[in-house]
């Protein structure tokens, strides 16, 4: 199936401009898949590949890079607070989800690593906006293994605020030990828009804070889920998913572990591994997304007016060689106000 490509900035509640993107079925959507990237990662480039194939089995899919993240505005990798990241992600959500050709489709939350907790923190602000979750390799509970002593902890704290940017926190190279196909692992290395120095103090405090208090309430979660997980991943412990599944309190919950696989399932893996792992999101969402597929629960139709501020940017479409801009009308939706537009070719 053929794949349209848009680009866009917005401008978030801070001022910050933030970049967004979307790979769009020719044909209406069988549903909305919002993407959630990983710490230092970004959408247009690195989920690409997850952006394309969702797409081009029928789902609208939608990105946006964090602020500090890819081709977002702000210091690079920096977390002041993970809330920002959380509310950045669900205003914009909830932006696209009021949108006249999208207000009654369903609504998928993706999340990998980091991401995974940024959808389950998405999911949190409004528990019954969401049909569904994808999550990989989340990051939703500190393995015990590498939990650090509270002493540590608290010794960082006391200077988070005097040196919150400064790149002091040891890490191993991630990027050796999350990704096993060789080519795939030097490619990802060469992408210049993911961050690949040593954390930020704070931004590294902020993302413990998350994890600690996401694992004191994963009996929160509510929403439907699909969690996967590589057997071999030693960034985020397959043990963490196996938790997430057992304490959700999901009716409708799934987990799948993939054994001698590593942390990027999507992305890392030879290209027959990753094809099983799409194979098996794509039928899950199939499923869920079917017009005869009955919810336990009832789920919000509340996708309209939020905040009052304009959106002025026009989108731009791609499916002929050259750009034609849509004719749109100022919509008053999220406190999002829209920025100038980029466009790529057609993928």
């Amino acid at each position: 199936m053929e794949v349209e490509y848009q680009e866009e900035y917005i401008r978030n509640s801070r001022g910050v401009q933030l970049f967004t993107c979307r790979w769009l079925p020719l044909s209406s959507p069988k549903a909305l898949v919002f993407l959630c990237h990983g710490y230092g990662m970004e959408c247009s480039d690195f989920m690409r590949g997850c952006g394309t194939k969702l797409a081009s089995y029928g789902y609208a899919v939608f990105g946006i890079d964090y602020e500090g993240h890819g081709r977002s505005m702000g210091a690079r990798c920096y977390i002041k607070k993970f809330d920002n990241i959380v509310n950045d992600c669900s205003n914009y959500f909830k932006y696209i989800s009021g949108q006249e050709d999208y207000r009654k489709k369903r609504r998928f939350l993706y999340g990998e690593s980091m991401g995974g907790a940024v959808a389950l923190l998405i999911h949190r602000k409004d528990p019954t906006f969401w049909h569904g979750a994808i999550l990989v390799a989340p990051m939703c509970k500190i393995s015990e293994k590498v939990k650090p002593h509270p002493l540590v902890i608290n010794m960082l704290t006391r200077v988070e605020d005097v040196i919150p940017r400064w790149k002091i926190v040891p890490t191993k190279d991630v990027i050796d030990a999350a990704f096993k196909d060789p080519v795939k692992r030097e490619e990802i290395r060469s992408n210049s828009l993911i961050y690949q120095e040593k954390p930020r103090l704070k931004t590294a405090l902020e993302m413990l804070r998350t994890s600690m208090g996401l694992e004191d309430s994963l009996s929160e979660v509510t929403l439907p889920f699909f969690v996967l997980h590589g057997e071999a991943d030693t960034v985020t412990d397959p043990e963490v998913s196996r938790a997430l599944y057992e304490q959700a309190s999901s009716q409708d919950k799934t987990i799948k572990l993939y054994p001698g696989m590593w942390h990027g399932l999507t992305s890392g893996e030879p290209d027959q591994n990753i094809d099983i792992v799409f194979a098996d999101i794509i039928s899950w969402l199939d499923k869920r997304s079917a017009d005869d597929y009955i919810y336990e629960k009832q789920f919000s139709d509340n996708v309209g007016v939020v905040n009052g501020i304009e959106v002025v940017s026009p989108v731009v479409e791609m499916s002929g060689t050259k750009p034609r801009r849509s004719k749109t009308h100022g919509s008053y939706l999220c406190g999002w106000k829209g920025r100038r537009m980029h466009h790529h070719s057609a993928m």
